[in-house]
């Protein structure tokens, strides 16, 4: 699983959750470092990102770019500030407010990782 969140704290936090349940995690602080992790060839199942990040693009463009080069990919969204409208999601994309339903979470990325 990548997770690409810019708040470092945010980040850590999240990863060590997934990683207590078991998810194998790579770490991206902005788009552009997903891109050039998912360029890398490095099978990736799923994409967790923010949407408020600095630099080119924000989680939800990050997640088109990624349904379109990378079909397989599973892709949640999550945002504390911003919901998106029909067209900010590509195909199969999910969304997560913050702050997360852990449990919920989990349920729907151990339900996708499968």
């Amino acid at each position: 699983m990548l997770v690409v969140e810019d708040e470092s704290l945010i980040r850590l936090d999240t990863v060590d959750r997934l990683e207590e349940e078991g998810f194998e995690v790579i770490e991206a602080g902005d788009a552009d470092e997903a891109i050039r992790i998912l360029e890398t060839g490095t099978q990736i199942r799923i994409l967790f990102t923010d949407v408020e990040m600095p630099g080119s693009m924000d989680g939800f463009a990050l997640a088109r770019i990624a349904r379109d080069r990378w079909p397989p990919v599973e892709i949640v969204v999550a945002s504390g500030r911003r919901q998106p409208d029909e067209a900010s999601l590509p195909d199969r994309g999910q969304f997560f407010g913050k702050p997360y339903d852990w449990p919920a979470l989990m349920s729907t990325l151990h339900k996708i990782a499968k």
